[in-house]
């Protein structure tokens, strides 16, 4: 288990959203194009994650400065509302506006998980900010934690454990999970 500071555990206890990026969070950034299509890898740890989070209605939505199908196709098979993924949006603050809008939030309410300069002004405003390990020095300098692992090799699997570690609903999750609860 990863060791948090008390301020770290405070500001995740007060989490009620997650927002995260695509490129380079949910993936390792690279892009597969072929003449026809884009393909992106995106790993298993972090679709648990994903359904953790909506075994407890735990809202999650994305942010993407590109538009892709690959990622449109993911967030559908996650059962993440469209209206919840924001793609081809490069200012992501108007995104990050409108989701704090529509679920009547305080920043300090809105976790943020982002790897490069695009997600900055984001990541300032936010209550929690979190970036994998291969995001660019400037964000991991500034974010609250840096995952362990890069991404799209579980780092939001990491993140969403330690919030529900942190507002002791992990245990309720698994055993949702499990069929236990």
């Amino acid at each position: 288990m990863i060791r948090v500071s008390p301020e770290l555990l405070k500001k995740m206890q007060a989490v009620r959203l997650i927002i995260t990026d695509v490129d380079g969070v949910l993936t390792d950034g690279s892009f597969y194009i072929g003449r026809d299509t884009e393909l992106k890898r995106f790993h298993s740890n972090d679709g648990l994650a994903f359904v953790l989070l909506k075994l407890l209605d735990f809202p999650v939505a994305i942010i993407s400065g590109r538009y892709s199908e690959a990622t449109l196709a993911r967030t559908r098979a996650l059962d993440i509302p469209d209206e919840l993924v924001f793609q081809d949006h490069y200012v992501k603050s108007d995104a990050y506006r409108e989701l704090k809008e529509r679920f009547q939030l305080k920043d300090e309410q809105i976790a943020y998980v982002g790897d490069d300069f695009i997600d900055e002004p984001v990541l300032r405003q936010c209550g929690v900010s979190f970036a994998p390990a291969n995001a660019i020095p400037e964000i991991r300098d500034m974010v609250d934690h840096v995952t362990s692992v890069p991404g799209g090799a579980g780092a939001m699997r990491e993140i969403v454990d330690m919030i529900l570690r942190a507002q002791n609903r992990f245990e309720e999750a698994i055993k949702k999970l499990q069929g236990l609860y």
